[in-house]
């Protein structure tokens, strides 16, 4: 049982840990994107407005496992072929992020309605009418408010998965 000194002397190591904990929080690097503000680039991204290419540096390196695309205008590029051909439709199952960066899951749907031979991405002919639906994570590394750095990487096809509305 404690005493009133002992429960003062834990009130007081519980404030400073406190005040140290909000510290630490003020002296974090600036960056970081609210979940607002990225929501806001998934959305554009699934309406293909252009504006989805303002979220990223000029010389942003984008891995995406069987491709790296380094710089804005080799982005841009390659969504200019892959949306000719594929409606993609990302959601947000999972979000974290720091002072750096975000950490998502995204369900994906790629809905083909024209067909794209080969040599692309996806690395076999597209059919129109195909439906493939995957998980994939995402990493980003944010400066200033933009992706500075993008990992993804695939992490399962799905086959009996709806996508909201």
């Amino acid at each position: 049982m404690l005493d009133r000194r002992d429960f003062l002397a834990c009130g007081a190591t519980t404030a400073l840990i406190g005040l140290a904990a909000q510290s630490v929080a003020a002296a974090a690097p600036p960056g970081g994107m609210p979940r607002e503000r990225y929501m806001q680039y998934v959305n554009w991204f699934n309406a293909n407005d252009p504006r989805f290419l303002d979220f990223y540096h000029p010389n942003v390196v984008l891995e995406l496992g069987n491709a790296t695309l380094e710089g804005s205008k080799a982005i841009k590029n390659f969504y200019a072929d892959v949306k000719a051909h594929i409606h993609e439709k990302v959601e947000v199952s999972h979000y974290i992020a720091d002072a750096t960066g975000i950490a998502v899951e995204l369900p994906t749907e790629f809905k083909v309605y024209k067909d794209w031979a080969e040599p692309n991405y996806f690395k076999r002919p597209l059919k129109a009418g195909e439906v493939f639906r995957v998980v994939s994570f995402g990493l980003y590394w944010v400066d200033n408010g933009l992706f500075r750095r993008i990992k993804t990487a695939r992490y399962k096809l799905i086959t009996d998965w709806k996508m909201e509305a």
